[in-house]
Order: structure tokens, then sequence, then C-alpha cells
């Protein structure tokens, strides 16, 4: 019998790598988002979750088996985050029971649960790492935990299964999201080689010398679809990372060299992609321009206050997958490899030189 999935936020770089890896192994897909685009196999679902009514209306006639629920709005503060995303997790659960079908939900959250909201993001008191999933919640406001608690709630009243995914930052392809360390160094490496300029590590110490890891969207997907056909994972949260740790001092001379560029070298100075970046809207521009890329603006391809926020840490960051991996999950990406491969799609695409 097939299986019906609906992934919601399928648009973003997680959402978009769920609903490729639930076509390849044969689900029956609908991909909801505010704005659809087109994707090979699945059926677009247009819907605003923070429209209640509207909300029903759209998936009236849908019954999934499984929800992948990927998908956040970035509010000024953090008790408004926990308005908005709470709103959502509990509109869209809410516009489920009639039909009966489904046996899953999946929520995509990740380490901010460990390290605080981008209020309280990695200050105070830090916590130990490598992360591990038994370690409680913070004494602080996160709208995670409201998400989390939207889906506890539904799945008592309705009688699913949950699963909860805390990856570390995502590599991968998605034009126009707000949190995209890839694409952002991509195009900051394209701008260092068109204009001479250096290409200069802006983050930390800590982070240039300490370990850390990262998490491929592709293997994001296969555990959150891993979680949802798996018995033994149900009710369970679950960190998920790419299974490798390096060094940026490493990785950055890796990028620079994919882009045939030097890599400055890193004198413990911070020096943040916001200000390093600041007026490059014009220069990516005629960038864009001069080669018939097919985004010109860089504010839809670059975000250079999320990837500041990770690499200017003051704590190394590694995440353990123990538990995951106890109960079967054996997936692996080399995360160097997910960078490249993010580079490659990108440059096919017309996106970056």
């Amino acid at each position: 019998m097939t299986r019906t999935a609906l992934v919601v936020g399928a648009t973003g770089i997680t959402g978009s790598a769920v609903a490729r890896e639930l076509v390849a192994e044969g689900w029956k897909v609908h991909a909801l988002a505010r704005r659809p685009q087109e994707q090979d196999g699945v059926m677009p679902v247009a819907a605003d979750l923070l429209d209640e009514q509207a909300t029903k209306a759209a998936l009236a006639g849908i019954h999934p088996d499984a929800v992948f629920l990927t998908t956040w709005l970035r509010r000024d503060s953090e008790v408004e985050n926990i308005r908005v995303n709470g709103a959502m997790v509990r509109n869209l659960l809410a516009a489920l029971p009639p039909a009966r079908s489904t046996r899953h939900v999946a929520l995509v959250t990740g380490l901010k649960h460990y390290l605080g909201p981008f209020e309280a993001y990695g200050k105070g008191l830090l916590p130990k790492t490598p992360f591990r999933e038994e370690q409680g919640r913070l004494d602080v406001e996160n709208f995670y935990y409201a998400q989390e608690d939207e889906l506890f709630a539904a799945a008592e009243r309705d009688g699913f299964t949950w699963s909860v995914h805390r990856p570390h930052t995502v590599i991968g392809k998605a034009v126009g999201n707000a949190m995209n360390m890839g694409t952002t160094l991509a195009v900051y490496a394209t701008i260092c080689r068109e204009t001479g300029r250096p290409f200069t590590f802006p983050g930390s110490a800590m982070q240039w010398n300490g370990l850390t890891d990262m998490t491929d969207a592709r293997q994001l997907a296969r555990q959150l679809v891993w979680a949802a056909t798996t018995p033994e994972a149900a009710n369970e949260a679950f960190n998920i990372v790419n299974g490798d740790v390096f060094r940026w001092s490493w990785m950055w001379q890796r990028i620079a060299q994919w882009f045939g560029i030097e890599a400055a070298p890193f004198d413990g100075t911070v020096r943040p992609l916001e200000e390093q970046m600041r007026g490059d809207a014009a220069i990516w521009t005629g960038i864009a321009a001069r080669h018939s890329l097919a985004e010109s603006d860089l504010t839809r391809l670059a975000s250079p206050w999320h990837t500041d926020a990770d690499l200017g840490r003051p704590i190394e960051v590694v995440t353990d997958m123990g538990k995951s991996r106890k109960l079967g999950f054996a997936g692996y990406q080399a995360t160097d490899e997910a960078f490249f491969d993010l580079f490659a799609k990108l440059r096919a695409d017309r996106l970056i030189l």
C-alpha cells in the first residue's frame, strides 16, 4: 500500500530534501507552503498556517499517514516567536483529526534546544557538550519548547506517535531561506574571487580551532523518514548530524580550494560577515548581470547574520548521535562533500560562479 506524506515547509532547505527522499522511497507526497514551488513528484498545497480556517480548508481532502513539520517563522522577540510558531503547529495539527489517518508527526527543531534562543544564544551558563537528548530544557523562553508542547498535546489527544529532530546547522539548497550557511559562504567566496578581496574567516578563535559538526539536509531527511517508519523510534527526540567532526581551520581551506581562491590567514579577530558584506548588494547585482546569474538579489541567497551566530560561538559544539544509532539509524555524510555537493548544485543552477 502506498503511504501518504504531508511535508510542511516544503520550499525550505529541510522540507524540499524530505520531499525528495519520500518521493524516492515511493510515497505519495503533498507539499505545503505559503507559496508552493514546483517540485518533481509532489502535489503542492498552499496554506498560511497562521490562518486556522484556511489551513483546515487546504487540508480537507488530504489524509496523510505521516506529517513532517519543517517550517518556522522568525519574529523580533522570543515572545513573538513563541506565539507565532506555537500557533502554526497548533493550527496544523488541529486540521488533521477529521481524517483520522495520521499515525506519526515529525517535528524539526535544532540545537537551540541546548544553546538557547537567538536573544540568549550561547550566552550565560554555557551547556556541556557533546549535546545529548536527555539534557533537559533550559530555564529560558524558547519557541522550540512551545512547538514541542503543541506536538505532545495533539499526540495525546489524537493518538499519533511523534518524533523530534535536532539538527546542527543544515547544509542544503533553498533560495530565499533565512538560515543558509552553505549558500552564504558560496556567495561570499564568489564575491571574494570576483573582487580580489581576502576570503576571511568571520568567526571566533574557538570555532576556528575547536571541533564542530553540521547536518546535510539529505542526512536529516533520511532520519526523519526512518523515525516515521521505525516503531522503536516512536515518541523520541533525536539529534541528527552528519557523523563526522571537523575544525573550521581545516574546512575554511577546503572551501577556498573548491572556489580556487586563497584563504586569508586567521589572526583570532572576529570579522562578522554582516560587516564584511554590508555593501555587497550592488556588487552582487553587477556580478549577476555580467555572468547572467539566476538571482541578482543578494538577500535571497545570503544570510550573514545566521552564519555569524554559528561561527561566533564561544564554545565547541559537537552533537552525540548514539541514541538513533542504537536504534538502527546508520546514515553518514562527510561534511566537506556536503558543502561541495551544494556548491555544484548552485553553480549548475546559475546561482553562483
